[in-house]
């Protein structure tokens, strides 16, 4: 792991974990490229476009409209993936019902959010150029933080209090970075 990451821990966040090395580097390029081949169309958010690369398979949420619908299900190669993520997350990998495929080039990140309430657990696979997932929580007029190394081929997952009360972000990055979260449904959310 570089040296940049030397000054970052995982956070003591509650909900939050983290494996590395889940994923062989054979593995993570094959599903670079997997993503790459994907139908991927640029993020919108209402009438804003970002810089990163998306495409969602069994559910989606249309940022523009507001909608929640079923989407084409999850391929075949993603399954296996989705399996293992599960079992580091120490959940039921068909609970897991959405997958988020995301492509960041030189100059993309992603900004201050909480994930739609219609989910419940996030569990992501960081995959390219490391990164470091920036967290936050409002504390009256401030914000607490904390940070978390992402390596490449490692898993996350956000649960209770950190995916519920803390928002999440990531910068800015230089290099690509290519990512794969899985979710899902909150109990009040629309079942199939």
């Amino acid at each position: 792991m570089s040296s940049q990451f030397d000054l970052f821990v995982s956070p003591s966040v509650p909900g939050f974990s983290y494996a590395p090395d889940v994923l062989g580097e054979p593995e993570e390029a094959d599903l670079i490229a997997r993503i790459d081949a994907a139908p991927l169309t640029p993020f919108r958010y209402q009438q804003w476009t970002g810089k990163r690369l998306t495409a969602s398979y069994g559910w989606s949420y249309d940022f523009a409209t507001g909608t929640f619908a079923p989407t084409e299900p999850l391929p075949d190669w993603l399954l296996p993936i989705r399996d293992r993520a599960a079992a580091v997350a120490g959940l039921v990998a068909d609970d897991l019902v959405q997958a988020l495929l995301i492509r960041y080039d030189p100059g993309a990140g992603i900004g201050w959010h909480r994930d739609r309430p219609v989910f419940e657990h996030v569990v992501g696979l960081s995959l390219g150029a490391p990164t470091i997932l920036r967290l936050r929580k409002r504390g009256g007029d401030r914000f607490a933080r904390a940070s978390a190394p992402l390596a490449p081929r490692s898993v996350y997952h956000l649960s209770g209090e950190v995916r519920h009360i803390w928002e999440h972000s990531i910068a800015p990055m230089d290099a690509a970075r290519w990512s794969i979260t899985f979710r899902s449904l909150a109990a009040t959310a629309p079942q199939r």
